[in-house]
């Protein structure tokens, strides 16, 4: 076993025992990993088996790192947000003690421990068999390293899975992201025009929630079918400079840079309420907003109000960072379990593997979805059809015609 840079590096051990408390109570909404959990107890398909982890350290993820070790995997976890340290010259510390452990399996959040390891810590390179990957926007940054030949192993984009997006990404952000904001500034959302910037799963899960609570929801967006998909699901649609004009709150979530720049500030009304629910800070332009801005000020925890020279004030929350983990729990955890479990499968997949997969990102292979849902089913005591003999055979023909 490789000894660790560091054992840990936490605030205070006294809350160990408030911690398991919750991680328990997490694990009650977690079925499809508790399932997999003992599978993996009983097998040990992962023995020995390195595995470092750069993911949200929240209750969810405990659960999983449980199930992993229970599996055999000897396992060195560090958070995958600066948002949880505040502190980025700590973030990337905790990214090279995840190191150390010289992993055979990455397991990221973000794409920050893989880009680390191929531009900082190169020689650990030859361990590494393959990877996961959890978010939209990591997914992004790995295919651009696999089109540039940056890439020097594979990786399952456990995004991808239809278990991810429809959960994860719809119900959970969509959910924690309107918590967030809701906790945050204690507003009534009935009445207010909302604009959500990126109708991908996670806009499009925000924009349900928004609406259903009366909210008057706005999309913007640069893809075409998205696009147009959002203004037939109801919203309406327009250039990001017109809605600046007119909305109350404005929500990020594209996985780019700069959705919201100085020339939206420009127009933006007085009290405006801008948040971020993409992976990085980086979607709201921070820089130019401080830089218009002549004072200021807290006036409510994860509420920075910024008093801007002709006399507006707008209000920038959790300092942009996600909003559903700045200022909420993040997604609940029966949500999270789905995407956990294809994340304990795609590396249970990984280890048993009889050769290596070549460089590529690929999509979380369909049977592991398929399983994951199966087992969710299972757990919610819901039953669905089997196709008959007959029908398998109709559907894998060609010679049976109209």
């Amino acid at each position: 076993m490789v000894k660790p840079a560091i054992d840990y590096d936490v605030k205070d051990l006294a809350l160990a025992n408030d911690g398991n408390n919750r991680i328990e109570w997490a694990a009650r909404e977690m079925p499809v990993i508790r399932l997999i959990r003992e599978r993996f107890a009983k097998e040990r398909p992962l023995e020995g088996l390195r595995l470092s982890a750069c993911l949200h350290v929240t209750t969810e993820t405990a659960n999983l790192m449980l199930a992993l070790r229970d599996g055999g995997a000897e396992v060195a976890l560090c958070a995958s947000n600066p948002l949880s340290t505040q502190d980025d010259a700590t973030y990337y510390k905790h990214i090279h003690a995840a190191l150390e452990h010289k992993p055979q399996i990455t397991m990221d959040d973000g794409a920050d421990l893989v880009a680390t390891l191929h531009k900082a810590r190169r020689e650990l390179l030859e361990h590494v068999v393959a990877g996961t990957e959890e978010t939209t926007t990591g997914v992004i940054r790995l295919r651009a390293m696999a089109k540039d030949g940056a890439l020097t192993y594979p990786i399952i984009a456990i995004n991808e899975a239809d278990t991810k997006h429809f959960f994860d990404n719809r119900y959970g952000t969509g959910q924690s992201t309107i918590d967030g904001i809701t906790r945050a500034t204690n507003i009534l959302w009935a009445g207010k025009n909302v604009v959500i910037a990126g109708y991908g799963w996670c806009g499009k899960g925000v924009a349900m929630r928004a609406r259903g609570l009366g909210a008057k929801t706005i999309v913007t967006e640069v893809q075409p079918v998205r696009a147009l998909e959002a203004a037939m699901d109801g919203h309406q649609v327009m250039h990001m400079d017109e809605a600046a004009r007119i909305g109350d709150i404005f929500i990020t979530l594209t996985g780019d840079v700069n959705v919201l720049d100085r020339r939206h500030f420009d127009v933006m009304k007085d009290g405006a309420i801008i948040a971020n629910s993409g992976h990085f800070n980086v979607e709201i332009n921070i820089k130019a907003l401080e830089a218009m801005s002549e004072s200021k000020r807290n006036v409510r925890r994860n509420v920075d109000e910024h008093g801007l020279m002709d006399g507006r004030k707008l209000f920038l929350l959790g300092e942009g960072r996600l909003i559903n983990l700045a200022a909420a729990e993040g997604h609940p955890a029966s949500v999270m379990d789905m995407s956990f479990a294809n994340q304990a499968l795609a590396v249970h997949y990984i280890a048993t593997r009889d050769e290596r997969l070549p460089v590529d990102v690929y999509d979380v292979p369909r049977e592991i979805d398929s399983e994951v849902a199966r087992l969710k089913l299972a757990s919610m005591g819901i039953t669905i059809d089997e196709l008959t003999e007959e029908q398998e055979k109709y559907l894998t023909s060609w010679e049976e015609g109209t």
